[in-house]
């Protein structure tokens, strides 16, 4: 049974750090792509970072570009999102997903995802 698990979500002051981590089980996810996506209340999801960690390959949504950084551990099948000078406008629950299929690009619309995690809340405060 696949399944992933995020974890590493909080409060946070704007300005603050936090690393997400997402843990996978069941499969291995080295050639498939990676994604994180958010959620706002009210607002529709939306594409964060993505990666396919046995190429290196990532990228990422321009709101965050320079703040945040994807990036897999093979050998611990997890993937983490390091996020950086936070802003109140980063609050939201965090979904990591994964395709079930090899890629070689990172899809950014989550309907082409097969797997999702429960979700993890962050709250950044003003």
């Amino acid at each position: 049974q696949v399944q992933l698990v995020e974890s590493g979500g909080g409060l946070v002051q704007a300005g603050g750090s936090l690393r997400l981590s997402c843990a996978t089980s069941g499969r291995t996810f080295s050639r498939s792509a990676m994604g994180w996506f958010r959620q706002a209340p009210g607002k529709e999801r939306q594409f964060v970072a993505g990666i396919i960690w046995g190429a290196g390959r990532t990228y990422y949504a321009d709101s965050v570009k320079g703040r945040f950084t994807i990036s897999g551990d093979n050998a611990a099948n997890t993937v983490y999102l390091e996020m950086n000078s936070l802003k109140p406008e980063d609050t939201a629950v965090y979904y990591c997903a994964a395709t079930s299929a090899s890629r070689v690009g990172i899809p950014i619309t989550g309907a082409l995802y097969d797997y999702w995690g429960q979700g993890t809340q962050v709250t950044v405060s003003s």
